[in-house]
């Protein structure tokens, strides 16, 4: 085990409870703690951890799984309840929790040692469910994990929270708060309020055009599926970083509405119209080029064959199944349906070396797999 115990989790969410159910499964004794006591009984059903007991030894390490809103009263107060442990918080914006811990070390609710024994973190993963119930163990495996020290942190937190990072299987990344908080604005926070805001514009749509919907529809609205009161707090914390990528945002929406208006008024308006259109897409390709892949390498290690699957139950399954036999990896998969077949397409994400190996194999075992 590189994480020392026991260490306690405050907040069983979709976080929180992956953590635990992590940190259990290395052998850690991991002990969760939640405001609502349903919610704690189900992550120690879950094997999250167990609950607090009389007489339980001082934790040697806390993690605070809570909101941005209530994070840093959370870290706050088990920096002052156990004097001894490393306290960390996981919530997606760091200079306003900092900020309120720092505030209470100057009020003089903390000494200057537990502000040493403070690091923020920020596991870059999550889902679009929420819940204890959505907990997953494997949910940090090959995502970044970003510790956040600040002047004070003693160097002994900062390398356990870099070995919690490894032992989730995480790649550990260090960044100062106000680096970290506009590095999430630009790659989580605007994504969130642009797929809710394509999502927004469905609520009315015709049931009919909703029915021609396809792949492409479904991934920029994967996430509009989100808590709206954690999302609440996530924004409001941020609204310092958010506010320059949105106003971006609006300038390029600008520079597209004013084309399309153009060439709504008169087809051949000449070539400004048209070149401002083509440079968006241009600029969109050159910005999705810069996505790193699943493990952090180039985004082009990875490709997608498209299976057909037979809507019967049981298919996906054996394809599934199938893929494992073979050998290969399944890194992602979407699926489609098609209007009016009775068949769904597959949408399989391998590395780009194994393409060849998979789609022949697929075939030779009856499967129709789409030429790329």
């Amino acid at each position: 085990m590189l994480v020392p115990g026991p260490v306690r989790i405050i907040g069983t969410g979709l976080i929180g409870g992956s953590l635990g159910l992590a940190l259990s499964a290395a052998g850690v004794d991991v002990v969760v703690q939640d405001v609502s006591p349903g919610t704690q009984a189900l992550a120690v059903e879950m094997g999250v951890g167990r609950a607090p007991r009389p007489g339980d030894p001082d934790p040697a390490l806390v993690l605070v799984a809570a909101p941005p809103d209530v994070a840093a009263q959370l870290a706050v107060e088990a920096l002052a309840r156990w004097p001894r442990a490393i306290v960390a918080d996981v919530a997606s914006v760091k200079t306003t929790v900092l900020a309120g811990i720092v505030a209470a070390r100057r009020a003089g609710d903390l000494d200057e040692d537990a502000l040493a024994r403070y690091v923020g973190t920020h596991p870059m993963a999550g889902r679009e469910v929420a819940g204890v119930i959505a907990s997953r163990g494997d949910l940090f495996q090959g995502r970044p994990f970003v510790v956040v020290p600040h002047g004070s942190t003693r160097p002994e937190a900062r390398s356990i929270l870099r070995a919690l990072a490894v032992e989730l299987g995480s790649v550990p990344v260090e960044m100062d708060a106000a680096t970290h908080d506009a590095a999430v604005a630009l790659v989580s926070h605007v994504p969130q309020i642009m797929s809710s805001l394509l999502a927004a514009t469905l609520v009315d749509g015709p049931e009919q055009a909703l029915g021609l919907a396809g792949q492409g529809l479904r991934d920029t609205t994967r996430i509009a599926a989100s808590d709206p009161r954690l999302w609440v707090e996530i924004l409001g914390a941020n609204a310092a970083a958010i506010g320059p990528v949105l106003r971006d945002v609006r300038e390029r929406l600008e520079a597209v509405l004013q084309a399309l208006s153009s060439l709504e008024g008169d087809p051949d308006p000449g070539v400004g119209s048209r070149r401002a259109l083509a440079g968006l897409i241009a600029d969109g390709n050159r910005g999705v080029q810069r996505i790193p892949g699943k493990h952090g390498g180039a985004g082009d290690a990875f490709t997608t064959i498209v299976v057909l699957v037979p809507d019967r139950p049981g298919h996906l399954a054996r394809l599934l199944t199938e893929i494992g036999q073979i050998g290969v990896n399944l890194e992602d998969l979407h699926l489609e349906h098609t209007l009016g077949k009775k068949v769904g397409l597959a949408h399989v994400s391998i590395e780009r070396a194994h393409e060849s190996l998979l789609t022949q194999a697929l075939r030779e075992r009856g499967w129709t797999v789409a030429e790329s």
